[in-house]
């Protein structure tokens, strides 16, 4: 009852990345929408803004809908704004595609996708190099520009800017499973038949797709042969038929983690249990395989880029916006975006760096943040998804 009450007392919503149990199509006509405006009095962009008669449109995960960020975006500016939270990616490239470029400014969506599928589509448009590719040098080492993913085929366009990333893979109870024992395992943990009914699936589809490729031996950002489809289906069936509980909501997962239920799920990471770490629930422990067959890594390091949409009617604000969320308050809020606590890029700043607690640095397992990025591949397009996911989507419905 201890454990309940702890986890009753984190923030209801889940900020879902995919919708997991529901076929891909219907996941994609799902959208969590919220709109604020405002027009208030201030400093940055206002003379600009007073020119401008709509509202800054932000696509964009839960982070940059956070009204902390927003107000004082409005309370700075003189410019009102509104958004949208998208669930998936591929379907907010579609939106654009289907003519929604007239309704948005500002995406925010994971690496890939801008650099393979916006920008070569004129989705969106490119920054100015002289103004946005000094922030790159305020980055982490990692984004040293040029950054791959944040420049087109030809490196000679910027097309965005890299904010919040993180590794997502799965999650163990420390006071069961020793975390360096589960990096050491990393994804045969779930193939060891012992450890059947022991672990919980937050299903995530694209990520499940992405992990079974892992446990199946498969690089899941290449080209599959017949013998890798056949190694998936296996891992599948396997996986699925073994989990204690599948849902959507982490919460419910962290909570059967406290009770003694399960001792393990996927997929999971600081993402999915920061919240619970930061009330004090210190053995939600956030594991990235030392290695696997990615490339000889084991994890997975999503990485958000924001982008300037290529609106027809170009807002001055978008780039406005896109360089003021990289200042200190404004990083800080995005890393504390709607309560759930993940990394900015500019935490390789000491001004920024030391606005985060030692409890914050704690639930984020900052000790060995640079240890799951090293043995993460950085999250990409995967090919082939169609005949994956129909295959996925076949093993649930098959334990019913």
């Amino acid at each position: 009852m201890k454990n309940e009450h702890r986890l009753q007392a984190l923030a209801a919503r889940n900020p879902v990345r995919d919708m997991g149990l529901r076929s891909t199509q219907s996941t994609r006509r799902q959208v969590l929408a919220g709109l604020g405006a405002a027009a208030v009095v201030g400093s940055m962009g206002a003379k600009g803004a007073l020119a401008q008669q709509r509202e800054l449109s932000l696509l964009t995960w839960d982070a940059y809908a956070d009204p902390k960020l927003l107000d004082a975006w409005r309370k700075e500016t003189n410019v009102p704004v509104r958004y949208e939270i998208h669930i998936s990616d591929p379907t907010s490239v579609n939106r654009l595609r289907a003519g929604e470029t007239k309704v948005w400014d500002f995406i925010n969506i994971n690496n890939p996708w801008a650099r393979k599928q916006l920008w070569p589509q004129k989705l969106i448009r490119d920054l100015p190099q002289d103004r946005f590719m000094p922030l790159y040098e305020k980055m982490a080492k990692k984004f040293k520009p040029p950054y791959h993913w944040a420049m087109s085929e030809d490196n000679q366009h910027l097309l965005g800017v890299v904010q919040r990333y993180e590794t997502f893979d799965f999650v163990v109870n420390s006071d069961v499973i020793a975390p360096a024992t589960a990096k050491d395992e990393g994804w045969d943990l779930f193939n060891n038949p012992d450890f059947a009914g022991r672990y919980g699936i937050l299903a995530y589809e694209d990520w499940n797709v992405m992990d079974i490729c892992m446990g199946a031996g498969i690089h899941p950002y290449k080209e599959k042969s017949d013998a890798d489809f056949a190694a998936f289906e296996k891992t599948a069936k396997m996986w699925i038929n073994n989990a204690k509980m599948i849902t959507t909501d982490f919460v419910q997962l962290n909570l059967a983690i406290l009770n003694g239920e399960i001792d393990a799920y996927f997929t999971g990471g600081t993402y999915s249990i920061t919240s619970a770490r930061l009330e004090g629930v210190k053995n939600l422990y956030a594991i990235t395989p030392n290695s696997g067959p990615a490339d000889g890594k084991g994890g997975i390091n999503w990485i958000e880029l924001n982008s300037a949409v290529a609106n027809p009617d170009p807002l001055d604000a978008t780039l406005d916006f896109l360089e003021w969320i990289t200042t200190p308050d404004a990083a800080y809020t995005v890393a504390n975006g709607n309560g759930n606590l993940q990394p900015v890029s500019q935490m390789a700043q000491p001004e920024v760096f030391a606005k985060f607690s030692s409890e914050q640095l704690n639930a984020l397992q900052w000790d060995e943040f640079e240890e799951r990025i090293a043995n993460a591949v950085e999250f990409d397009i995967v090919p082939q998804y169609d005949r994956l996911h129909d295959i996925y989507s076949a093993a649930i419905r098959a334990r019913g």
